[in-house]
């Protein structure tokens, strides 16, 4: 799922791009798999007027990469098996990543970009899937959310990565035409987490048992049980126990048929409908209302959380230059294109580490009390508690006090979050479940991106108003979380 986005100084906020070329004097900083910093960046209008605020190209490309990349592997999976999933769209996005730090051209560059944020919208909600699909129930909800505090382990390696390699100025030389300064380092070294978990993936770990099982595949599903008894027990003289699966023959049947479909017909319609056949089934019979309810959950946490935090350092920064609220009515001049960003200031990449921290505690909570609480009650209560925090801006007076109230809104989010990894996993049965997670990750990509536009509507206008949009946003999705079934060490299905 989506987590925080760092803040920090004007230069690491600037479009990457205003011209032909690539520029390193125009590169965002980054975080955990989405290489560049999904914030809103100063910029003059094409006519020379005042700076309005927007998407960056990057991250528009990026976004619209993982909103394709999300329901596509996440359908995927729930055909051809997890694992291959995973190591395939991690390659994807490790590879394309790596290969955009090296492009001399700002189209391939956005190519590029879009085709590595297609990978990174298929490895967390498959990610998911995988993992609790191989978690006794008893202890399911506290190892998600484990899993998922490896995303705040992710920002503080890439943020103090970012730190060391991007001020740099030792890392820079040319290939060709090519000008290869420290921030294309950076980039290298932000896809090898991808390729290694890939290569990993590929030779270490096995296929989902619960997949195959769901998948009629009987042997390989026991092959993988022995896998598991074997390193469980290992040092111990346990046998592995002779026993019987139930498997599901039907869905087996339904997937070699989907297979000798593809293979006989191409046809662009016959694909289509296969293809969004599971947000039909999503969308009917049993699961219909939570999928309504999911839908909503979704669309307004990524809404409210994405369109404020996008926003935080444009309005911190009035603070510093105008002193007051955050939201009196001052528009920052743009800086000028050609405007360079070396010598890094290096108070970006040490504010984005600390917030990145920040994360720790709300982890470190829903690890203890998931298993007892359940993914309902924590999801309801953090969104309620953010909705309230967000007022907190009307108090912020100093860059300090900017940076604490983004720690504290970070580290309360990050349980809605880790609560929401944990349910939307449990509520869905196994040939779904990949494909659910998929589609609400691309759904809350489209409102992060809305929610961003909104914000910068009218942030110069009446910033009060986004500012309770958000609250409400998030006080709606608390409540209506509350309406979700309880799925606390249920058995998946």
């Amino acid at each position: 799922m989506s987590r925080n986005i760092n803040g920090g100084d004007k230069e690491a906020r600037r479009p990457l791009l205003s011209g032909d070329k690539l520029d390193s004097t125009e590169l965002d900083s980054d975080e955990a798999e989405v290489i560049f910093d999904r914030r809103s960046s100063g910029i003059a209008d094409e006519a020379g007027g005042s700076a309005t605020k927007r998407l960056t190209y990057e991250e528009a490309v990026e976004e619209a990469g993982m909103m394709v990349g999300g329901y596509m592997w996440g359908y995927l999976a729930d055909q051809r098996g997890r694992r291959k999933v995973l190591v395939v769209s991690l390659t994807v996005n490790g590879l394309f990543g790596g290969l955009a730090s090296i492009a001399p051209w700002f189209w391939l560059f956005l190519l590029l970009r879009f085709i590595s944020g297609i990978g990174v919208g298929g490895s967390i909600p498959v990610i998911f899937s995988y993992f609790s699909e191989f978690m006794p129930r008893l202890r399911r909800g506290s190892m998600i959310s484990a899993l998922a505090t490896f995303w705040m382990a992710g920002n503080i390696l890439a943020a103090g990565l970012a730190w060391l390699v991007i001020p740099r100025t030792w890392a820079h030389f040319s290939l060709g035409t090519l000008d290869f300064q420290s921030w294309r380092l950076f980039v290298v070294l932000c896809s090898v987490p991808s390729i290694s978990s890939a290569v990993l993936f590929k030779l270490l770990m096995p296929e989902s048992p619960k997949f195959l099982m769901e998948a009629g595949r009987e042997e390989e599903a026991i092959h993988v049980f022995r896998l598991m008894f074997e390193l469980n027990m290992k040092g111990t003289e346990k046998a592995f126990p002779e026993f019987a699966l139930h498997t599901n023959s039907k869905q087996r049947g339904e997937i070699k048929e989907i297979g000798l479909w593809d293979t006989k017909r191409k046809h662009l319609m016959s694909v289509l409908k296969e293809g969004l056949l599971p947000i039909k089934q999503m969308f009917s019979g049993s699961v219909k209302t939570r999928s309504i309810i999911l839908l909503i959950i979704f669309y307004c946490i990524s809404f409210g959380y994405y369109g404020l935090w996008m926003w935080f350092p444009e309005l911190f920064a009035r603070v510093e230059t105008s002193g007051g609220s955050p939201c009196a009515n001052v528009t920052l001049p743009s800086p000028l294109n050609n405007q360079s960003c070396y010598p890094v200031k290096t108070a970006v990449y040490m504010e984005g580490f600390i917030i990145a921290a920040s994360n720790l505690p709300g982890n470190i909570f829903t690890i203890l009390i998931m298993n007892s609480t359940g993914g309902k009650a924590l999801l309801s209560c953090s969104l309620i508690v953010s909705s309230l925090s967000v007022f907190l801006i009307y108090m912020v007076q100093t860059k300090a006090q900017s940076l604490g109230l983004s720690c504290i809104f970070s580290g309360v989010s990050v349980i809605a979050w880790n609560a929401l990894d944990v349910v939307g996993t449990e509520l869905y049965p196994t040939h779904l479940r990949s494909s659910a997670l998929g589609f609400f990750t691309g759904v809350g990509r489209v409102a992060a991106i809305m929610g961003n536009m909104v914000f910068g509507k009218l942030v110069d206008s009446n910033c009060t108003v986004p500012i309770l949009l958000v609250s409400a946003l998030l006080l709606t999705g608390g409540l209506v979380a509350l309406l979700l079934p309880q799925t606390r060490q249920t058995e998946l299905t």
